[in-house]
């Protein structure tokens, strides 16, 4: 593709990206609330005369015919806000109180819709057939795995999805070969005593002294149970029990959470918590139960998407603009559900710009970007499409 012809197009739409964003920004929506989000899309896609539908409650699913109707490209743009104050002082601040897209969902949208308008205004077919995903909840309950349920990837061949990223600067993009977000999993634990007089406890089951000993013996599978040379986090967030500080308790809660990169050992590690959870108990004469909710699977990216990811910046910003992750976020990122059943990948682009005073990090309420961002996540996609096909 013509990379100079490309800039000059994308540049013509630059004004309308920003003022998508900033109507996105100004009025943001929580994870299966979007329903004004849903609606400008769907006004967005009307005037760019896309047809789609809705999916998920609040999600869109639009197709554009491409040249090569046999390969179908999609591209992913998660929808949902935060429930965090807005603390900017900007005309495109937030009309929500307590709800901000302080984690870059609008950009995200944006980029997508810019996809589109830029084929629709250059008069152009895509190279290939294109589907548009509008994913709600990615923050919350995650919207990709009923939007795929409902065929959001349905004869697609590849997907791509992007992350803005205030670590990185702007003009640059961010990307990493294989794992680049852990799996999640809840865990929620019940230990059960014998309750009794604090100052006779040998008749009675110290609920708490077991809970103790269970917390400090999950800390010691990370360390005992896990290969150095792998990754896996457990953390306990919550303990809660007890009714008096001279009653021996006879019931402790606990919540907590499971982080891995590899399916096997999240399943390894699983089996050894619910071990641990079941027998220590049982020495001192108590019961254990624990249920484990499953969370995001991880994000793992396909290698040979990555590197059309990566020719695609170095053609579009040059080789000092790639910035390759060496390790992986242990945070969770739904888009893993798409590249789980497809190839595709995730990558990031900058936001950050210190001469502006852009530097504050994502979930925050004075989280902003560096509003050229937008123009390069267009361009990053629209070029992707066309190193796949």
């Amino acid at each position: 593709m013509d990379i100079q012809k490309l800039k000059f197009e994308a540049d013509k739409i630059k004004d309308w990206l920003i003022e998508v964003r900033r109507d996105f920004h100004k009025h943001p929506e929580l994870g299966t609330q979007e329903y004004r989000t849903h609606d400008k899309i769907c006004e967005y896609l009307k005037e760019l005369e896309i047809p789609y539908r809705t999916s998920f409650n609040t999600g869109v699913i639009a197709d554009i015919a491409g040249e090569n109707s046999n390969i179908t490209i999609a591209l992913r743009g998660d929808i949902d806000a935060l429930p965090i104050l807005d603390m900017k002082t900007t005309e495109y601040s937030s009309k929500i109180k307590g709800v901000c897209h302080a984690c870059g969902h609008d950009v995200h949208t944006t980029v997508v819709l810019g996809v589109a308008k830029y084929f629709y205004e250059t008069k152009t077919k895509p190279p290939v057939n294109l589907r548009l995903i509008f994913q709600p909840a990615e923050e919350t309950v995650g919207g990709a795995k009923p939007m795929i349920e409902d065929g959001a990837l349905d004869g697609v061949n590849a997907v791509y999805g992007l992350h803005v990223d205030d670590t990185i600067d702007i003009g640059k993009v961010g990307i990493k070969y294989g794992a680049m977000n852990a799996s999640s999993d809840t865990l929620k634990i019940k230990i059960s005593g014998t309750s009794c007089h604090g100052a006779y406890p040998s008749r009675g089951v110290d609920a708490l002294l077991i809970a103790s000993h269970v917390v400090i013996a999950l800390q010691s599978i990370v360390s005992r149970n896990l290969d150095a040379r792998e990754s896996g986090v457990i953390t306990i967030g919550t303990i809660n029990g007890g009714t008096a500080g001279n009653i021996v308790a006879n019931e402790i809660e606990l919540k907590g959470t499971l982080r891995t990169l590899n399916p096997e050992v999240r399943e390894r590690m699983k089996k050894r918590i619910k071990e641990v959870v079941e027998g220590i108990p049982l020495a001192f004469g108590g019961e254990g139960k624990i249920e484990i909710e499953p969370g995001y699977t991880a994000l793992i990216n396909h290698d040979k998407n990555v590197e059309i990811i990566k020719k695609s910046a170095i053609e579009l910003f040059g080789e000092e603009s790639i910035h390759e992750k060496k390790v992986a976020n242990m945070g969770v990122e739904d888009f893993s559900y798409f590249i789980e059943k497809t190839e595709g990948a995730f990558f990031t682009i900058g936001i950050r710009n210190s001469d502006k005073n852009i530097v504050v990090p994502a979930h925050n309420g004075n989280f902003d970007i560096d509003e050229e961002a937008i123009l390069n996540g267009v361009m990053m996609q629209i070029l992707n499409i066309y190193n796949t096909k």
